[in-house]
């Protein structure tokens, strides 16, 4: 017996959500931008402004991402602000990083050029991080701006941004490994940051993942409190 042509017709809409949903993601602008807002609710001005985009643009991306469920939004005044519904998206981006590295040569060649030209090592794990940091064996460092760090961090993170870093790093202990992470998993500041740790004579590596996967992850999490 074979499928009806209900069950066709149901699985036809179903194939075709699927390839609406990848479509909102087929532009880099919209992968940036949802990368930016794995850190913290934004409004469309501040998006627009990191992302190096007009505010029209950015509003266009981002009702893209709105339609397919992806981003949801709200009005602050004559703001509106956008954040992501739950942890979906970012295991969505994580995955399709995956699929890619494995898939796509550039992608993988691309990978490999920056990590030799930046830290060269392989990260730490993020069970290893857990392990070594409740133990008092790591200086953990977020090289994130500090309203994202404030939003939310890995626990016992110090933050110390990435133009702040070289000015900043000799109070790190030097008998303590250093471990930095950012914004995800091709987020370069980490890269450049274990680099520079490095050159200032530090042991040091990089997160496997940055913080929105170690928060999808359902791993604990710190914040600082917001003033009023």
């Amino acid at each position: 017996m074979g499928v009806s042509e209900a069950g066709l017709e149901l699985r036809q809409q179903l194939f075709a959500e699927l390839a609406r949903v990848n479509r909102a993601l087929a532009a880099p602008a919209r992968l940036e931008l949802l990368e930016l807002l794995a850190q913290t609710e934004r409004s469309v001005e501040v998006l627009a402004e990191l992302a190096g985009l007009s505010v029209a643009n950015t509003s266009q991306h981002l009702r893209v991402l709105r339609r397919s469920g992806l981003v949801t939004s709200r009005r602050d005044g004559q703001f509106v602000r956008y954040r992501l519904p739950g942890p979906e998206p970012v295991r969505l981006l994580a995955t399709l990083h995956a699929v890619a590295a494995h898939s796509s040569p550039v992608l993988g060649r691309l990978v490999d050029n920056l990590r030799r030209t930046t830290d060269g090592m392989e990260p730490i794990s993020a069970d290893e991080l857990a392990s070594r940091s409740d133990e008092g064996l790591v200086t953990v460092v977020d090289v994130r701006p500090p309203e994202e760090f404030a939003s939310g961090h890995i626990p016992r993170a110090i933050n110390i941004p990435l133009g702040r870093l070289s000015g900043e790093s000799a109070r790190l202990p030097p008998e303590r490994e250093v471990v930095a992470y950012c914004r995800g998993v091709l987020c370069i500041m980490s890269m450049e940051a274990v680099a520079h740790l490095r050159t200032a004579g530090l042991s040091a590596r990089r997160l496997e993942f940055g913080f929105p996967e170690w928060r999808a992850s359902g791993r604990p999490v710190a914040s600082l409190p917001q003033s009023a």
